[in-house]
């Protein structure tokens, strides 16, 4: 019987600090792979910004390997001038998952939270609490963004999972998943 590791790359789009997860599912186990932050310098052009976003991005692909991306889908801000700059980010990393063949899916912040707590207004303490019991992490992922990815990434294996989109692996609705420690921790 032939084993299906699928490795999904989530994201959490920012122009300042881009947050990004790797995780693996393993014979029905979600398995941490890593996870971590792209951070901006502010003092540089938008371009130059997006520039370095795209290419730490391409090197996280390059080692991961992820088949398939979730990224945040942008919904509404009260600051209309962060929804252009993060806007701009999350384009950036659309063009760089396509243009690296990495199937991309998107979710939005209540879609997220729902899957992850069962409510939809979760706040940012309660999703970093939840990626840290859920993964077995030693620690809170930090920053924020980085759990929101963590989040992310889990939002879109759930949502494949009760889309039964995972079939290579027999898994259904009612397979269900198991949780493992990672072992690096």
């Amino acid at each position: 019987m032939t084993t299906c590791n699928l490795r999904i790359l989530g994201v959490d789009p920012g122009t300042a600090t881009t947050g990004w997860s790797v995780i693996e599912m393993k014979k029905k186990e979600i398995i941490p792979v890593a996870h971590g932050y792209i951070s901006t310098d502010k003092n540089k052009s938008e371009e130059e910004r997006l520039e370095e976003i795209s290419g730490d991005l391409q090197k996280i692909i390059k080692k991961y390997n992820p088949k398939e991306a979730a990224v945040e889908k942008l919904f509404f801000f009260k600051n209309q001038k962060t929804i252009i700059q993060v806007a701009q980010a999350r384009g950036a990393i659309l063009l760089t998952l396509r243009q690296k063949s990495v199937k991309v899916s998107s979710y939005t912040p209540l879609q997220v939270k729902q899957a992850l707590t069962g409510y939809g207004r979760a706040d940012k303490n309660q999703i970093q609490q939840m990626t840290k019991n859920m993964l077995h992490l030693k620690s809170l992922p930090k920053p924020d963004d980085v759990s929101d990815a963590i989040a992310i990434a889990i939002c879109h294996l759930n949502s494949r999972i009760y889309n039964n989109l995972n079939s290579p692996s027999g898994m259904s609705r009612q397979s269900g998943i198991r949780l493992r420690r990672n072992s690096t921790g």
